[in-house]
């Protein structure tokens, strides 16, 4: 729901008041299209917002949010695969999901404009997240207990769940319920400040969790589904060029923080590299360093070295192998990157931290055209992110870069040469 929270403020049948459903997954098996915690906003006149699925199961879901909204009750549905039933409602993929349904305003109450506020007004560098009750005996919207069922955390990295009058709200457990705070916060905070979501279950055994006096009859666990999001990685880019102005862009589809850097204000601040958040105008070597020193780098930043001229290259690249980063690429042909490779070890960067770079940069795609570059890379970046060993880098390969293409009239393959205009 929290990537859907943005889009809500806009979409007419909640803006007009129309009574509507979420349903969110809450349980997955097998291959499925959408992981854990993906919603879908359903109204009363049958308007939807979001997917769960991607097609296959959302008639399903939509009549089940419709009975929702009529009964005012919550649903448990349970999507999979038949065999027997060519027409019943299910995963073609073979998996099984199973969605939790209820009514918007059952998941917000009062919460509802402090959770546009908090996503509004947050720092975007402190990041978000959003803790839900989806089990059956989650607290039901009303005046008294207004945002009961939802807490939106407007700093993840930092927020202390054993200290929040919200979450023992959410819990049922305030004024008596610090054993049940304790229990949650050991399973919530890992996963705010990791930014990732998960459903977390806390046993409840029948006794006083409440206002003292209150008897809470034994039942199921509570059930809260985490969805948090850390802020998003940077990208460092250097190099105001045809390649530069290409990954931009294809940067920003992977939710990256792109910064672009050049020494040469005449080819930075051309307007095709405007789609980055931030346009340097430095020596690269000079910029990154004032960015580690001011703590501003972490493991998950990206850099990628796109200028292919040593004068940059070797100072930038013998300072950007020695951080904690999470990647380090450098463009450029097999020849380019052995020279270079010389002179970093010749300037003092170890055998083992020369290892780390990953040039010539990219998946082995055959990428000719800028384009096709920034392809290349951002899809070694998402095999690494996923950690799958399917993608070649070319950094492990041998042989050319480029290989002619089959189709006839195709150009000369030493002419596209990506390792920027000449060696």
């Amino acid at each position: 729901m929290l990537d859907l929270m943005s889009a809500l403020a806009d979409w007419q049948p909640a803006a007009t008041g129309e009574r509507c459903a979420v349903a969110t997954v809450v349980g997955t098996g097998g291959s499925v299209p959408r992981p854990v915690g993906t919603s879908m906003f359903v109204s009363e006149s049958g308007d939807v917002l979001g997917s769960l699925s991607g097609g296959c199961v959302e008639g399903g879901v939509v009549a089940a949010a419709l009975e929702v909204i009529a009964d005012g009750g919550t649903r448990r549905e349970f999507f999979g695969y038949s065999a027997e039933d060519a027409f019943a409602v299910g995963l073609t993929c073979g998996g099984e999901l199973e969605v939790h349904i209820e009514l918007l305003a059952d998941t917000f109450g009062g919460l509802r404009p402090e959770g546009r506020d908090a996503q509004d007004a947050h720092d975007p560098g402190a990041g978000l997240a959003l803790i839900r009750r989806v089990d059956a005996l989650a607290p039901r919207g009303n005046a008294s207990a207004r945002g009961a069922r939802a807490v939106v955390v407007p700093d993840p990295a930092s927020y202390q769940v054993a200290k929040s009058d919200a979450v023992a709200a959410l819990l049922g457990a305030a004024g008596g319920g610090h054993a049940l705070l304790l229990a949650a916060a050991a399973q919530l905070e890992p996963l705010l400040r990791s930014g990732t979501t998960g459903v977390v279950r806390l046993a409840v055994e029948s006794g006083c969790y409440g206002s003292p006096g209150a008897r809470r009859p034994a039942a199921g666990p509570i059930t809260l589904l985490v969805e948090s999001r850390r802020p998003p990685a940077r990208m460092l880019v250097f190099g105001a060029n045809d390649f530069g102005a290409a990954l931009v862009p294809a940067a920003k589809l992977l939710g990256y923080h792109v910064t672009l850097c050049d020494a040469r204000p005449a080819f930075a601040r051309q307007e095709r590299f405007a789609l980055a958040e931030e346009v340097v105008t430095d020596w690269p070597h000079r910029y990154l360093a004032a960015e580690a020193a001011a703590g501003r780098l972490d493991a998950r930043t990206v850099v990628c070295v796109l200028t292919h001229d040593p004068k940059f290259d070797i100072p930038l690249l013998q300072a950007a192998l020695r951080l904690d980063l999470a990647y380090v690429g450098a463009m450029g042909s097999r020849r380019s990157h052995g020279q270079r490779i010389e002179s970093l070890l010749a300037a003092g960067v170890a055998p083992e931290e020369a290892g780390r770079l990953h040039s010539p940069i990219g998946l082995d795609l055959g990428a000719v055209t800028p384009a096709e570059v920034a392809v290349s890379i951002t899809a070694e970046l998402v095999a690494l992110r996923s950690r799958s060993p399917r993608g070649l880098s070319l950094k492990d390969g041998s042989g050319p870069i480029h290989r002619r293409r089959p189709h006839s009239g195709a150009p000369d393959a030493a002419a596209l040469h990506p390792a920027a205009p000449h060696p």
